[in-house]
C-alpha cells in the first residue's frame, strides 16, 4: 500500500485522482435521484433557473438535473472527476460545462440563480477554517440576489455523541474507501484519520486526512456575515431529503437550505 506524502499534495487532491469509477459505486454517493428530487422541490421546478454545482464530482447531481431540463454548471478540482462526469454526460447526450477551479477562488460574479454542494462537496475539507470560509464567500459572490443555496455538511453535534469510525464501518460496503484510528479534537472540531482506498487502477493509497465539523450556529453565523437572510437547518437524510427532518445528535450530516 502506497503511503502518501501529504506535504506535497493535499489529501483530499490525492484521494480523487484516478477515482471516477470507484467514487460511483461509495456507499455516500448512492442517494442521487433522491436528493434531485428534493432540489427540484425547493426551486419550484423552475427551468428557467442558472445552477452552479460546487464540488460536483463525477457529475451524479448536475447530470441527474440536465436529464430533467435544469441549466447548470459542475466545477470541481478533481481533473479525473470531471473527466468522468463528461464522459457519463456525453454519453446520455447531455450538454454541460464541467470546469476545473478551485471553490476557493472562483471567476463567477452573480451569474447563477441557485448554488448546489452536495455531501461534502468542497466545504468542509479544507485544511483550514479562512479557507473553508472563502468557499462559503466564493459561492456567495457567484450567486444572484434573491438566489438559493443549498448544501450539506458535516454535523458537529453527532460526534460529541456518538463515534465516527463506528459509524463510517457500518455505512461502508466492501471496496469502498476505509477510515481507521480517528481522533475528533473537541478545540477545533475537526476529525483526524487514516483512510484506506484503492483507485480505479486498483493503486491502494493510505491518506492521513482530516475534515471539519460545524455545529448549527456556527453555519448560520458564518452565512449571515455573507448577507444570506433566511437560513434553515435540517437533517440529512442519505437521498431522502426533508424539511420534516429536524436537526438531531445522531445526524451524521446537516442539510442547510438558505436564501439572500
Amino acid at each position: 500500500m502506497a503511503k502518501i506524502d501529504n506535504n506535497m499534495k493535499q489529501w483530499y487532491e490525492t484521494l480523487f485522482e484516478n477515482y471516477g469509477e470507484k467514487y460511483d459505486n461509495e456507499s455516500f454517493s448512492q442517494g442521487t435521484i433522491g436528493e434531485c428530487d428534493f432540489i427540484e422541490k425547493e426551486i419550484n421546478h423552475d427551468k428557467k433557473l442558472k445552477i452552479i454545482d460546487i464540488g460536483c464530482g463525477t457529475g451524479r447531481h448536475a447530470i441527474e438535473l440536465a436529464k430533467r431540463g435544469y441549466s447548470i454548471t459542475g466545477i470541481d478540482l478533481s481533473e479525473s472527476l470531471l473527466e468522468k462526469a463528461r464522459e457519463k454526460a456525453k454519453q446520455k447526450g447531455l450538454q454541460i460545462d464541467f470546469l476545473k477551479h478551485d471553490a476557493r477562488n472562483l471567476p463567477f460574479d452573480k451569474q447563477f440563480d441557485v448554488a448546489i454542494m452536495m455531501c461534502e462537496g468542497a466545504f468542509p475539507l479544507m485544511e483550514t477554517d479562512e479557507m473553508n470560509y472563502e468557499i462559503l464567500k466564493n459561492v456567495s459572490q457567484s450567486l444572484k440576489e434573491n438566489a438559493k443555496f443549498i448544501f450539506t455538511t458535516l454535523n458537529g453535534l453527532f460526534p460529541i455523541f456518538n463515534s465516527i469510525e463506528e459509524f463510517c464501518a457500518a455505512n461502508t460496503d466492501d471496496g469502498n474507501a476505509t477510515y481507521h484510528k480517528n481522533t475528533f479534537d473537541l478545540m477545533t472540531f475537526r476529525d483526524y484519520n487514516i483512510t484506506k482506498v484503492e483507485d480505479d487502477n486498483g493503486v491502494e493509497k493510505e491518506l492521513k486526512c482530516n475534515e471539519r465539523y460545524y455545529i448549527p450556529s456556527e453555519i448560520t453565523w458564518l452565512l449571515k456575515t455573507l448577507g444570506f437572510k433566511k437560513i434553515e437547518i435540517f437533517g440529512a437524510k442519505l437521498g431522502a431529503f426533508s424539511r420534516e427532518d429536524k436537526l438531531t445528535t445522531d445526524d451524521f450530516e446537516m442539510l442547510v437550505i438558505t436564501e439572500r
